[in-house]
């Protein structure tokens, strides 16, 4: 009986998400709190089928996955991934010790319970079993439609035992096949594989648009700093030749401490000032753009991508807009976007006020975020 079979679930999240896009994997955006990884975590940590999970990841997430994971209910192991995800998947295979294992993506966090006892049941029977759904369109080729009742859209996770598995890919591997999921390699490999009923709410987040619940968070930011004699004018990390420079705590760079300001804002995490006082001997003279950094890994842990920056830079002199260019390709190096999605422009008060006299420069600044 399949009761008496250890069940081991590889969950597998190693890829980069590069259809979906954004500065982190797909499985590190957060839903509801958590990220996506955790919630396909939950879903078999908490079902009465699964003995024990592996969590396949890229190398350079091992640690951050272990860290995030700690907490599982369930027994768990986190191991590397490979170049593709047959390789990853070979990778959680060889570290699992059930008798049948369970193959999911770590990209679908709402499989049910319901789903999960379908998959062992059918593949405690018949060695392989995937969970499968007919589509909502219909489908057509270019000589007509196509029987959607004979159509089935292939979901995870896929159950298979354990050793059928392992030798169908051996087998793939060895003939170098590569197939789009594992119950096309276990046919590959000559086994037959029973289909169960899947469910339309265990859908994979593979685009931004399947992220149904994404959350956009707007922040704004406004500095003012003066303009004094035997200082440097930094101005979004690029020094820029003049008379005067701005006073300041760090190196004064206005421009990035209003950009900083609007993050933080978007991620309601506070402000520059809070995190990073003047009053603090650590952060005398030091550059903006390592508070940057430091901002944008502080937002990027809380699962929030950029989506564009706009920066408005105000004074009267000097001239900005020969070093706006520098100033997009630094910014969008230090945060890891596209300079497309990254504006900068410089602006005057007309001679007016404090600006237009030439005390000192101000800038302002908007953020969004998605998370």
């Amino acid at each position: 009986m399949y009761q008496d079979l250890k069940v081991t679930a590889i969950i597998v999240a190693a890829g980069r998400g590069k259809r979906f896009g954004g500065d982190v994997p797909k499985q590190f955006l957060k839903i509801k709190g958590r990220t996506i990884l955790e919630t396909a975590v939950d879903r078999f940590a908490g079902s009465d089928q699964v003995d024990e999970i592996v969590v396949v990841s890229a190398e350079d997430y091992l640690s951050y996955v272990e860290e995030l994971l700690k907490d599982c209910s369930k027994p768990l192991k986190v191991v590397p991934g490979g170049k593709e995800r047959q390789d990853s998947v070979s990778n959680g295979l060889e570290n699992a010790t059930g008798d049948l294992v369970l193959i999911h993506d770590g990209a679908r966090p709402f499989v049910t319970e319901e789903v999960i006892f379908r998959v062992v049941e059918a593949a405690a029977g018949s060695g392989a079993a995937v969970p499968v759904v007919n589509p909502k369109d219909s489908i057509r080729t270019k000589d007509g439609n196509l029987n959607r009742d004979e159509l089935f859209c292939i979901q995870t996770p896929q159950g298979f035992r354990t050793e059928l598995i392992r030798d169908a890919y051996r087998k793939a591997m060895d003939e170098g096949f590569y197939g789009t999921d594992e119950g096309g390699i276990a046919e590959y490999a000559g086994y037959p594989v029973a289909m169960v009923e899947g469910d339309y709410e265990n859908y994979k987040i593979t685009t931004r648009e399947d992220l149904r619940e994404m959350e956009v968070r707007v922040g704004t930011g406004f500095d003012v700093h003066k303009l004094v004699e035997g200082r440097k004018c930094i101005l979004m990390g690029v020094e820029i030749p003049y008379e005067l420079g701005l006073l300041g705590h760090s190196d004064a760079d206005v421009a990035l401490h209003a950009l900083m300001d609007a993050m933080l804002g978007a991620a309601a995490m506070g402000d520059i000032g809070r995190l990073y006082p003047d009053t603090a001997p650590e952060f005398e003279g030091i550059s903006s753009m390592e508070l940057l950094k430091d901002v944008n890994a502080r937002i990027r842990g809380e699962g929030y991508t950029i989506s564009n920056l706009d920066v408005t830079i105000i004074c009267q002199k000097p001239k900005v807009s020969p070093y706006i260019e520098e100033m997009t390709e630094r910014t969008a190096e230090v945060l890891g976007i596209h300079k497309k999605q990254i504006n900068i422009k410089g602006t005057t008060t007309e001679r007016l006020g404090f600006t237009g006299r030439g005390e000192g420069i101000a800038a302002q600044a908007v953020c969004t975020l998605i998370r």
